[in-house]
């Protein structure tokens, strides 16, 4: 007999239909799957054969063939094990014919019939809706990711029994549904603030100016100065996620299965902050059957590198096309995914070996030719594309022990979301939301500049080199500061403030 059941796979972070066809004939028992499944999905005949016995069925003692269409794509991962079973079962006679085609279904069975979460729940959840189903039956603990996805019904299921007894009809089972307005609100609650940092107002100001253009932003200076702590907060002044920000990053980490129990929606802007001894692969993305890396997992959020130096060479360069498109390409020779990786880069580092490059209380220890090796750690092409270099100098102790309270970081957003308003009405015709999304034709169009403002570029471009890219960087960063003002012309004053968040261009110079 041939049953067929709607299950669904990953291609990169979206989700495509997988029809689970299972065949019982006549002949000596054996049980083959077929449609290039990868090692899990081959041990899967194993846990359903488990599953299904410890769960009080008789297993069929017969040829089962199981076919995964379309069978020109690899499946990987254990969530096709509770659609097979459901398969065995229906040809069997044991559920009611044409119940399971009703549903799509998702979940890895253990031996005892219990049936165990997956990863890559809410991207199936997000494509199920277009499949024609009565609803999506998923392991209990994946049911509030997949319920976050209106207009679909989410069962959740516990073991094989009750997915038994629910297509029968002689269980009912109570659809998921989410209050996604509470999900943001309660992402808001207990996060760190700006009120708490000390001093570093400069380097306060900078961030406001990246975070309201979306500007990524080098912060150089000592050990102990904050630029960590100052990295931490930058997530709290950027506006709030939309839904459907929300949606796209929570599928990428629900790829990764990186979602707790507990957590159906990522509905804060992520903070990821990966150790300098990461490699290309973990950074970027990759891996046989590619994965996204952290520049994915950092998708509408903030990728935090500290210690830029120390990170391999190799890994930084690989950082350029991310920056420059918003997204990551992997090829590989079976297959090519392309992972969304618009994200805002938070860099710090120190200014030299030691650290103390012109601090004013303790004396550098290096030399000339440390200093220059240190600075070409670090290949002029990626700081071109790092819009603020900004010193954070030493706190000072009357900052340190003063006892009010700084700016808190609801105010600072309140701007920020004014600026990003103006530069969302601006760009829209475009398809762009920030100013840093501006090419050249956006530049020559919203970057208009005075006459006095003119002498003033020349005169930098002339005694510090810029190059052409840098040059752009500033006319940006003018832009938002502008934008932070409500101003429509870039004056002298909005250029002179881009210029000084240029360090390391005045430091070739």
């Amino acid at each position: 007999m041939l049953a067929k059941v709607l299950s669904g796979a990953l291609l990169g972070i979206d989700a495509y239909p997988v029809d689970v066809e299972v065949d019982i004939a006549q002949g000596l028992p054996q049980f083959s799957t077929v449609g290039l499944p990868e090692g899990a999905v081959k041990e899967s005949k194993d846990r359903v054969i488990s599953a299904i016995k410890n769960s009080g069925y008789e297993f069929p003692a017969r040829r089962i063939t199981i076919n995964l269409a379309p069978a020109d794509i690899k499946k990987d991962g254990a969530a096709f094990d509770l659609p097979m079973a459901v398969g065995l079962l229906t040809a069997t006679g044991l559920i009611k014919e044409n119940a399971a085609k009703r549903f799509v279904m998702m979940g890895e069975l253990s031996l005892d019939g219990r049936i165990k979460p997956v990863r890559g729940v809410l991207p199936v959840a997000v494509a199920a809706r277009d499949w024609q189903t009565q609803g999506l039956i998923l392991p209990e603990e994946n049911t509030p990711e997949g319920g976050i996805v209106e207009g679909l019904r989410v069962y959740g299921v516990r073991d094989l029994g009750e997915v038994v007894a629910f297509l029968n009809g002689e269980r009912q089972l109570s659809p998921c549904s989410l209050p996604v307005p509470e999900l943001f609100a309660q992402a808001r609650q207990g996060a760190e603030d700006f009120a708490e940092v000390r001093g570093q107002e400069h380097a306060k100001r900078a961030l406001e100016v990246a975070a309201a253009g979306g500007h990524n932003i080098l912060m150089v200076g000592p050990p102990g100065s904050g630029k960590t702590m100052l990295a931490r907060r930058i997530s709290t002044i950027l506006p709030d996620l939309s839904f459907a920000e929300a949606l796209e990053t929570t599928k990428i980490h629900s790829v990764m299965g990186l979602l707790s129990e507990k957590q159906a929606l990522i509905a804060r802007r992520p903070f990821r902050h990966p150790h300098h001894t990461i490699s290309d692969a973990g950074l970027i993305g990759g891996g046989s059957y590619p994965r996204p890396g952290e520049v994915s997992l950092a998708h509408n959020g903030v990728l935090f590198l500290d210690e830029l130096p120390e990170f391999k060479k190799n890994v930084l360069e690989m950082l350029r096309q991310p920056l420059e498109d918003g997204q990551v390409t992997i090829a590989r020779a079976a297959t090519s995914l392309t992972y969304p990786a618009d994200f805002m880069l938070v860099a710090a580092m120190n200014p030299c070996n030691c650290g103390f490059y012109g601090d004013t209380l303790q004396q550098c220890s290096c030399t000339p030719l440390m200093l220059q090796r240190y600075k070409t750690r670090l290949s002029g092409p990626l700081l071109d594309r790092i819009d603020l270099h900004v010193e954070v100098p030493r706190v000072a102790h009357k900052d340190l022990a003063d006892p009010r309270d700084a700016e808190p970081s609801s105010a600072i957003r309140a701007r920020v979301e004014t600026a990003r308003t103006i530069q969302r009405e601006r760009l829209a015709p475009f398809g762009l939301h920030c100013n840093a999304q501006m090419q050249a034709r956006h530049i020559r169009k919203f970057c208009a500049v005075d006459e006095a403002g003119h002498k003033l570029l020349e005169m930098v471009t002339d005694r510090l080199g810029l190059s052409a890219r840098s040059y752009a960087r500033i006319l940006k960063l003018a832009r938002t500061i502008a934008d932070l003002r409500a101003d429509d012309t870039l004056t002298q004053a909005h250029l002179a403030e881009a210029i000084q968040y240029r360090s390391l261009d005045r430091r070739t110079g």
